[in-house]
């Protein structure tokens, strides 16, 4: 029987094209869906959810390469959608509570604080008063900071805050321009000219590839403009990126680390539940899509399929 796979996406372009063709390779079907238009009706099946495609029926795995922004009900309704699918028994990659973890940069700053993982200095505050405070304790012990929005991505509306390179960036209103909350990082200078920075790629718990984005300027996303470069897997960067996907319980994750002349030599900036590989698969030599459906079909369905037939034993030859 054919494995369906729902590839959730708000959009169809390369990346769900690679999806779809690394799924037709290993006997699979992957059909892009749009959680927005996924709907909760009671009356439509057992499982109440209706899934474009799949009539009745549901998908036999679900991978998230994209959710849309919209109001936060909308969001609250199509993350609803993925944690039901995992209740039911679908596998979910990377599932709703992973997405939440890494989609909101307070809470990976948390659990990448206790897991051990070496980053950045990190405050989140809905006060103005206290984030001017923050800035000026950290300005007078010699350090600028990052402002940026918690929900963020793609480098998008990242501000410096303090004095770098003799200029002084004052902090902005954060009502008007950052929903009213101030998520600060210490900011880490480049130790090089130009810039740099990592992005590794951790699929089913271990890092596979890596690349630097380079940039002259401080932000180093590839949709700011950096250009990918090769990079060597060093094991430190390995067990680093390892470590912060392991933190978010995540199957799938582009980690960004930077090195730091002060502190540890290698910190995590952020952790990307839904990372973009464009730019990486230029610089790596093996298809990403590929492994990333391969980890799908291999471990997690094998699991989940594992899971079901343990719970089909009566409680005495369960392992």
């Amino acid at each position: 029987m054919t494995t369906r796979v729902a590839i959730m996406s708000d959009e169809i372009g390369w990346h769900t094209r690679q999806l779809q063709a690394a799924l037709r390779a290993r006997g699979a079907v992957g059909r892009c869906v749009d959680l927005a238009v996924c709907q909760i009706d009671t009356t439509a099946a057992w499982h109440g959810l209706v899934i474009p495609g799949y009539g009745r029926d549901l998908p036999d795995a679900v991978l998230v390469r994209g959710i849309a922004g919209g109001s936060f009900e909308q969001v609250t309704k199509r993350l609803g959608v993925l944690h039901a699918l995992r209740e039911l028994g679908v596998p979910v990659y990377n599932d709703a509570r992973a997405i939440e973890r890494s989609v909101d940069k307070s809470m990976t700053s948390l659990l990448l604080h206790a897991a051990r993982i070496p980053a950045p200095a990190t405050w989140a505050t809905e006060s103005s008063a206290q984030a001017r405070r923050i800035a000026m304790r950290e300005t007078a012990a010699g350090h600028a900071l990052v402002l940026k929005p918690l929900f963020g991505s793609q480098g998008k509306d990242l501000q410096l805050v303090g004095e770098v390179d003799g200029v002084q960036h004052p902090m902005p209103d954060i009502d008007a321009r950052y929903a009213g909350l101030a998520y600060l990082q210490r900011f880490v200078p480049p130790m090089a000219a130009p810039g740099f920075d990592w992005r590794v790629l951790v699929v089913g718990g271990r890092a596979l590839t890596a690349m630097r984005r380079v940039s002259a300027h401080w932000v180093h996303n590839v949709a700011q403009g950096a250009r990918c470069e090769p990079a060597e897997l060093e094991p430190s960067l390995a067990r680093l990126a390892e470590g912060a996907a392991q933190a978010l319980d995540m199957d799938y994750a582009g980690v960004d680390l930077i090195a730091a002349a002060s502190g540890p030599r290698i910190q995590v900036l952020e952790v990307n539940g839904v990372a973009a590989w464009q730019g990486l698969q230029r610089v790596t030599g093996f298809n990403i899509a590929r492994a990333i459906v391969d980890d799908l079909l291999d471990r997690k369905m094998a699991r989940a399929r594992h899971l079901v037939q343990e719970e089909a034993l009566p409680p005495e030859r369960r392992a």
